[in-house]
Parts: C-alpha cells; structure tokens; sequence
C-alpha cells in the first residue's frame, strides 16, 4: 500500500531534471532543485558555484558508448567549504534522482557514529525540503537507513567496521574525511564490492591526511602522478585544492588556493582569526596548515619537514671495501627490528642504508599499525623474520655488511642485545660495539646531528619507505635542560624507535668518530706501532689515545727501539729525527700491515683516523 501511495505521488510530481540534457546536465538540474537548510544561505536554493559546477561535469561526463568512465572521484580541500552538503546531494541523486537504478545501494562511509550520521542528517534535512523526494522516501532515523520506495534502492551510513561490510554491492559510495582514517579496511572493502554493478562510483571527499602513507595520501598522490602524465587511469579522476609548500600560509593567496569557497560560504573572517592565532601560538601552525591550506603537515608538531626530508632522497652509493658505521635498533619478540648502515664521502654527505626484519603475520601487522608491511617485504624493504625476532639472521647480516665493507663501529641499543652478542661470537664476527641509551643524555646529540644533516642537505636516504614513515610519525620532546628525544607516546603510529633510532645511532656515531681524527694525523706512523691482538672492549677511541701517548713517549727516547729495527718505517724515522731532533716526523705510512704482524682489524681501526 505505501508503495502504491509513493508511486502515485512520484507520477504527480514534476522532476526537474530533463531526458535531453547531457548525464552532467541532468544530474546538475538535480543539485539546484534541492533547498539549503543550513548557513547564511539557509531557506535558498543550492546553486553550483563555478568550481562544483566543473568537478561535476568532469565526473559525470559520458565517452561516446554513453558510459561514465571514473569509477573513483577524488576532491580534496580544506576544511567548511561545502563538502557534506555536496556529497549528501549526489547521494540523494544516486538514491531517488537521475542517477538512480533499481534497487540502488548508495553508502556513506566515515570514521565514527557522528559523522557517518553528519551526511545522513543532510539528506534528511534536503528530503524533509523537497515534496517530490519526500514522497517516495521513507526515513528510518535510528538504523541510519533511507529507502526510496519507487525504485527499491536504500541507502545506509557505515562506519569503519569493515568486517561487517563485505557482502554489499554498491552502486554509489561515498567516503567523508578519507584523511583522517585510521586504515584503509573500510576503503579496500567497498572499492572492491563496486565490482557487481555496471556502473558504479566511489566518490571520497576529504582534507588531506597528516602523512604520506595514509590512504587518502596515496590517492592524491596517484591522481598527482595522473595529472603529470606519468600513468594512464581514465577510471580515476582527483580534484585538489591546496596551498603549495612554499607559499606563504599568511598569505590570502594561499588562502583561496586549498578554500574554494572563501568569502563566499566559507567565512574570510574567520580564517584571518585562525590564521592570527597560529600566527600567535607556532603549536597551532600545523594544524592551520592541515585544516585550512589543506597541506599534508600533521596536526601535532613533527620532528623532520616532510619536504626537508624529501629533498634528501638521493641514492645511497656506498662503495664495496668502505669504511662505514651501523646502528642496531634491536626490536622485541614481535617488533620491527633495523639496521642503518652509513658511510661520509669525501664531501662530507652522509650514505645510508636500512635493513629492516618483522615477525609475525604481515597482514596482520599492517592492520594493527596501519602500515603496509606486506607491500614493502614484496619490495624488499622488510625481511619477514618468522614468528619471533631471532638475532641469528641479524647476527649473520651484520657478518655480511662486514664482509662487503668495513664495520669501523657498532652503535646499539642495550635493548636484549646480549642474545646478538651470542650469535656473533658464535659465527666469530668480531664487530667494534657501543652501547647508546636512548634517554636525553645519548638521544639529543643524535637527535641534532640529523636535524642539521637534513637541513644542509647532506643526508643521502634513498626515499626508504619504511625509514621514511618513521621519520614522519616522529614527535620530539625536551627535557627542561633543552635536550632532546624522541617520545613514542606522542608519536603517531609506529615510529618505531627501530628503524628511526637505528639511522640515528649510525649517523651520530659516523660524525661523533670523524672528531677525534685530528690527533693522528699528527702521527701517521702510529700504525706500525705493535698492538696486542685483543683490541679493548671499553672504547676504540680511548685505546688509541692511551697507546698515541704511549708511543711518543718511547719514540721521543729512541725512534729505532720504538718500532724496531728492521721495521722499514723505524729507518725513516730514525733519518728523521737525526735531521730535526726536536720534531716528530710525519709522513704517510706505505708499508704493509700484513708484513708488519699487526691484526689487521684494530690496524685498519687506526688507519680510518689516519686517512
């Protein structure tokens, strides 16, 4: 009976929409016959500016078989320019308008309860205004449900529990703020449900996210590489508003470029107040620069500039046979555990390398922290280490990266490092190491070496995903003394300490090395000078200082007793000192350290402070 009654009052209605017009033109028809209900133009009707108006026909617009070619439609901007009026009117097209198709599925997807009911509240309030739409609808407010009793279709608001979501079959999905979702379940489960229908669209309104790997981040940048040319998608189209990077986020230039809205219903005044308190209060920069410029810059305050970051995205070239320094983040049972490996070229640029092992179930990882582990362990970014960490496969790495060049220092964290110390005395590599804490006192030299890298430029990471993520989730914290570190509680996703804290160790420890060079270019010939074949556990550095002292204490009595006679480098220092007694000679050493009985491995140790 209610059918019936519905279907009576739909035949008496006048639609405004016209079977002539192209799909755009009718489904804009459609758009403007609706009335605004809320706003400084509440109680008008909805008229498309200039740039709605374009978005539209660019979706909407048909190839010459008469078929909608974008399957996903992206639009992102910044924050109360029309978004959720927009997508509940295109929902409503989709439901009981010309868009419309027997028992038609349209979703609205969100974060939470309260904003999936945001777009349903819209709808209803659109329905409640327009007697020919009221009349075929039936609302049904505590499911979130609207069912058009014309056509069968029902439209229903979702939220992110995906597992509940794999049995529909879309006919139109919207995705309200995509940026700030917490995974990409909800996403992956209606983008592959629109499969079942003919002509189905994804439409994902949204600001942008806080970082490059959250899945409205990967959208935009897909329709980024579309728009340069890059690739080819005819099903994918991205409109982006934003302001770019290196404009001046006071400026009304940059205002209007991420509002599209601005001075018209997005309000000018208010975006000069939030703009004079970030001004005012640097916290609140970010935040102005998500929220309004629609940049991808976090809310809260970061350690590293996304952008800073990316300019050092260089290849890594580390020669075979170099002398480099590692730092070892060793994870618990089921952490991420890495590895940096880096080496200073002659200019002074820093080379880094990041091995990387997870155990446990990839997939299973990536949900929980919202990461995609299992694409970079196919890329080669991540080893999958079995069900627990096991410090035999690291031990056996660092022997390798030993082999193919010369670990001159091991910086780790004291974190379980006992079981990998077992593992390589067992394969009998014998690596220098040194402990590093991961309080203010050991962190803050590290934490600044890196800072002052990125900024000069003179970090070479290669763009490492994983390395990359974790410098982006990073937040540092202060110590009243105005040290710093790296604090995981206020870190977004997994920073993880692991990957991050190990490039940091190996880079704070190349530069902390490079600093006690200058003492043995003052004797060259200290290499030749007999060392025991133990080297000391307590510090490389503090070994060759008490035996530099040592040296030139004999070598000021007698050059000859020092090395020995027959030792090659012992006459040319004896020659030496005949001719200038009061100076200590200083030449390069070209002898052989094999033929000299030295071990080769505390001989090579000086010799990388003597080069």
């Amino acid at each position: 009976m209610a059918r019936r009654h519905a279907l009576e009052a739909a035949a008496s209605c006048s639609y405004p929409w016209d079977p002539g017009l192209s799909r755009a033109g009718r489904v804009i028809s459609f758009l403007e016959d609706l009335e605004i209900s809320t706003g400084k133009h509440a109680r008008t009707t909805l008229r498309l500016r200039p740039w709605q108006r374009r978005f539209v026909e660019t979706v909407y617009r048909e190839n010459k078989r008469g078929i909608r070619p974008i399957r996903t439609a992206v639009l992102s901007m910044a924050r109360k320019n029309g978004k959720s009026q927009l997508a509940a009117a295109l929902a409503l097209c989709h439901l009981c308008g010309p868009e419309a198709e027997s028992r038609g599925e349209v979703y609205s997807c969100a974060n939470d309860r309260f904003q999936s009911a945001r777009i349903f509240n819209e709808m209803v309030a659109l329905i409640d205004r327009h007697p020919a739409l009221s009349a075929r609808t039936n609302v049904t407010s505590f499911r979130k449900e609207i069912h058009d009793l014309v056509n069968g279709s029902i439209y229903v608001a979702l939220t992110a529990e995906a597992k509940t979501k794999l049995g529909l079959s879309p006919s139109f999905v919207i995705y309200d703020e995509l940026g700030s979702a917490d995974g990409r379940a909800l996403f992956d489960a209606m983008d592959s449900a629109l499969g079942a229908r003919e002509n189905p669209l994804m439409l994902v309104i949204s600001t942008q996210a806080a970082d490059d790997f959250a899945p409205m981040s990967q959208l935009i940048d897909y329709g980024l590489q579309l728009k340069g040319g890059d690739i080819r998608d005819p099903a994918f189209h991205l409109t982006l508003y934003s302001a770019p990077e290196d404009a001046d986020p006071w400026s009304k230039k940059a205002w209007r470029a991420a509002n599209p809205a601005l001075g018209d219903f997005r309000s000018l005044s208010d975006v000069e107040r939030l703009a004079k308190q970030a001004q005012r209060m640097p916290a609140r920069e970010n935040a102005f620069r998500n929220l309004i410029l629609n940049q991808r810059v976090a809310a809260e305050a970061r350690f590293m500039d996304s952008a800073a970051w990316r300019a050092c995205s260089g290849e890594p070239d580390i020669p075979v046979g170099a002398r480099v320094y590692a730092g070892l983040d060793l994870g618990a049972t089921r952490d991420l555990s890495a590895l940096a490996v880096v080496y200073q070229d002659a200019a002074g640029v820093f080379h880094t390398k990041l091995y990387c092992w997870l155990p446990g179930n990839l997939q299973e990882r990536s949900e929980q922290d919202h990461a995609p582990y299992s694409a970079w362990a196919k890329l080669g970014f991540i080893t999958p280490i079995g069900p627990t960490t096991d410090p035999r496969v690291i031990a056996h790495k660092i022997a390798e990266l030993n082999g193919q060049n010369r670990i001159m220092l091991l910086a780790f964290d004291r974190w379980r490092i006992n079981g990998l110390k077992r593992e390589l005395d067992a394969i009998g590599c014998h690596v220098p190491l040194e402990p590093h804490g991961q309080g203010y006192k050991d962190m803050s030299p590290a934490v600044d070496i890196v800072e002052r890298l990125v900024v000069q430029k003179k970090l070479r990471h290669g763009a490492h995903p994983v390395l990359t993520w974790c410098a982006a989730n990073a937040v540092v914290t202060r110590d009243p003394a105005g040290g710093r570190k790296f604090d995981k509680a206020k870190s977004t996703g997994r920073i993880d300490a692991r990957a991050r804290d190990g490039a940091l160790l190996g880079a704070s420890q190349g530069r902390k090395a490079n600093r006690y060079r200058g003492p043995h270019r003052l004797m060259p010939e200290l290499a030749a000078f007999p060392i025991s074949a133990t080297p000391a556990r307590a510090s490389p550095i503090a070994e060759v200082r008490r035996r530099f002292s040592r040296f030139a204490k004999r070598l000021q009595r007698d050059p000859a007793t020092a090395f020995g006679s027959s030792n090659p480098a012992a006459l040319r220092m004896q020659s030496a000192a005949n001719k200038s007694p009061h100076q200590i000679p200083c030449w390069k050493l070209t002898g052989n350290f094999a033929e000299s009985g030295h071990p080769p491995q505390f001989s090579w140790l000086i010799d990388r402070r003597i080069q």
